[in-house]
C-alpha cells in the first residue's frame, strides 16, 4: 500500500556533522516518510471528487475548481480509492452513520503507513531496532483501544518494555507537539532513543458536498494522506549516528477564547470541521510575539537570519507570516514545496518540511538557527528553536 522514502540516507550516514552537538540536547538523528500508493494530481481531483460523490451541483464544482487553484497544491496521496467506495458505497450517502466503516478503513491504514515510515527512518538511522527505548505516536485519524502505538511497536519488533506515548486528535500542530514530547523524553532519560511517528488519512472526513458544510470543499482541495517518522536522541554516538537538527528549546501556547476558530466534532457520520475565516488573522496578530519568545532563548533578533520550517496549513497562513515578519521570499520555500507536493497532511507535514530543509541547509551551507512552527485547534501554537548541525 505504502510508498516509502529515506532519501539521501547513504550519503548522510557517512557525513561528519558540520557543527558539534550540544551535550545533553536532543537532536533529530534520522527521518523517513511513507504514503499510500494512490497519487492524485490536483488537476484530476475535481472530476474524481464530483464523480465519486455523485454530485450534480454545478456551483459546487465551480467552487471546488477555484479552491483547488488557490491552495497551490499540485499532487497528493490518498487512501481513498475505487475499491473502498465499491465496498462502502454508504460513505457517499448523505446522513449515513458510517463511523464504524470509516474506522475499519482508517485504523489499519494509518498503522501501515506509520510502520513503513518508521522502517525507512530506522534504516537511515542505522542502529538495531532493539535500541529504541520509547515510541511516540501522533494521529488524528484513528480511534481504538489499544491505540496504534502498540500495533506499530509490535510490527516493528520493538521490545515489550518500550515506553509508549499516544497523542490523539491534536490536528495540524501534533507533529511539533510530538517533537517537544520526544525532546523531553530524550533529555531526561540518558541514552534513550525515541521513535516519533505520525500518520494521517482523510477517511474520517470524506463525504459528499453539502452547502451547510462549506469547509468540506476546503478539505477536499487541501488535505492529503501520509506518514512520517524521526529518531530523537541526545548525545549522538560518534561514527554511528548522524544528527542534523538539534531541538534547542520548545514551547506551546494557546490563544484564549479561540476554541471556535478551528472546531472539529466526531459524529456518526465521521468528523466535521468548521474553520473560522479569521484564522489567518488570529495567527498573524500573535505570531511575532511567539517567535520572539523562542528566539530570545538563543539571543536571536533578526528573522531573516533564521531558517524557517513552518507547517503549511494553507497558502493564506504562509503569506500572512511572510508579510508580518517581513521574511525574504525564499525563507518559506520548503513549506511551500511541501504543500505543493503533498498537500496539508496534518501532523505529518512539518516533517516533510524538515526533510526539505535538511537538504537545503546542506546544499547551501545555510543558517545555524531556525524555527519549527505549527498551528492548530485551540488556537494552539507549537514552536521549537532548532539548531542545524
Amino acid at each position: 500500500m505504502s510508498k516509502t522514502s529515506c532519501e539521501g540516507s547513504a550519503m548522510l550516514h557517512h557525513e561528519r556533522a558540520r557543527r558539534a552537538p550540544t551535550p545533553g540536547k536532543a537532536a533529530i538523528l534520522a527521518i523517513g516518510k511513507a504514503f499510500p500508493s494512490q497519487l492524485v494530481p490536483q488537476e484530476c481531483l475535481v472530476e474524481g471528487y464530483i464523480r465519486d460523490t455523485k454530485c450534480d451541483d454545478a456551483t459546487v464544482k465551480e467552487k471546488l475548481e477555484r479552491l483547488c487553484k488557490t491552495t497551490t497544491v499540485k499532487t497528493r496521496y490518498t487512501v481513498m480509492c475505487k475499491e473502498i467506495l465499491d465496498k462502502y458505497p454508504e460513505l457517499v450517502t448523505e446522513g449515513s452513520p458510517t463511523i464504524r466503516q470509516r474506522l475499519e478503513i482508517a485504523n489499519p491504514a494509518v498503522v501501515e503507513m506509520a510502520t513503513e515510515a518508521s522502517k525507512a527512518c530506522i534504516k537511515e538511522w542505522g542502529r538495531p531496532v532493539e535500541d529504541i527505548t520509547h515510541i511516540v505516536y501522533v494521529s488524528s485519524s484513528e480511534i481504538r483501544l489499544p491505540g496504534g502505538d502498540l500495533y506499530i511497536a509490535s510490527r516493528l519488533g520493538l521490545k515489550n518494555d518500550v515506553g509508549r506515548v499516544m497523542l490523539y486528535f491534536l490536528g495540524c500542530y501534533g507533529g511539533v507537539t510530538g517533537l517537544r514530547v520526544a525532546k523531553d523524553l530524550a533529555e531526561n532519560n540518558p541514552g534513550s532513543r525515541i521513535l516519533l511517528t505520525t500518520s494521517e488519512t482523510t477517511i474520517l472526513g470524506f463525504r459528499p458536498p453539502n452547502n451547510a458544510r462549506p469547509y468540506d470543499l476546503v478539505g477536499a482541495a487541501l488535505f492529503g494522506d501520509g506518514a512520517a517518522a524521526v529518531i530523537i536522541g541526545a548525545d549522538p554516538v560518534a561514527g554511528q549516528e548522524s544528527p542534523f537538527m538539534e531541538l534547542n528549546y520548545a514551547i506551546q501556547q494557546f490563544l484564549p477564547d479561540t476554541h471556535y476558530v478551528i472546531d472539529g466534532r466526531l459524529s456518526e457520520e465521521g468528523i466535521n470541521f468548521k474553520l473560522g475565516r479569521d484564522l489567518p488573522q488570529r495567527i498573524d496578530d500573535n505570531i511575532e510575539g511567539f517567535c520572539r519568545k523562542l528566539m530570545g532563548k538563543g539571543k536571536l533578533v533578526d528573522f531573516n537570519e533564521l531558517f524557517w520550517a513552518v507547517h503549511p496549513g494553507g497558502p493564506a497562513i504562509l503569506n500572512k507570516l511572510e508579510r508580518t515578519l517581513r521574511l525574504k521570499s525564499e525563507k518559506l520555500e520548503c513549506s511551500r514545496k511541501a504543500l505543493m507536493e503533498y498537500g496539508n497532511v496534518s501532523s505529518n507535514t512539518i516533517f516533510y518540511v524538515i526533510e526539505k530543509m535538511r537538504e537545503k541547509l546542506k546544499r547551501e551551507d545555510g543558517e545555524e538557527w531556525g524555527l519549527a512552527l505549527a498551528f492548530g485547534p485551540g488556537i494552539t501554537f507549537e514552536g521549537i528553536l532548532i539548531r542545524s548541525l
